[in-house]
């Protein structure tokens, strides 16, 4: 039996899963936590902060947040992370790094948590 399972959403929090199925539906139905993913980039802050409150409006819990850069180092990832920290509820859980076409395993393992 594992010990954690990740069930992962597709194209954002208020993309439907199926006709009359939200995103939130199957989270509340399974008594999930949400871990949200925003990608470093310009628009970033405003992308995660509304995620979060649509999660919160639709009574689920936003338990933290995994940054990933997806520009090259030397971008403003770390400035980005730091807004993020300040202007989010919920924890950064990590973050991925900057790999174009890296085989999703090998940057899985990079995942940097805390």
């Amino acid at each position: 039996m594992a010990e954690h399972i990740v069930v992962e959403g597709v194209g954002g929090w208020l993309a439907p899963l199926a006709d009359g199925l939200e995103q939130s539906d199957l989270v509340r139905a399974l008594e999930l936590p949400v871990i949200l993913v925003v990608g470093l980039k310009l628009g970033c802050l405003s992308h995660a902060r509304l995620t979060a409150a649509a999660v919160a409006a639709d009574g689920c819990r936003l338990a933290g947040w995994i940054g990933v850069e997806v520009a090259p180092p030397g971008s403003d990832a770390a400035a980005y992370r730091e807004l993020l920290a300040s202007a989010l509820p919920a924890r950064c859980l990590g973050r991925l790094p900057w790999r174009p076409g890296g085989d999703p395993a090998d940057v899985a393992a990079e995942l940097s948590l805390g």
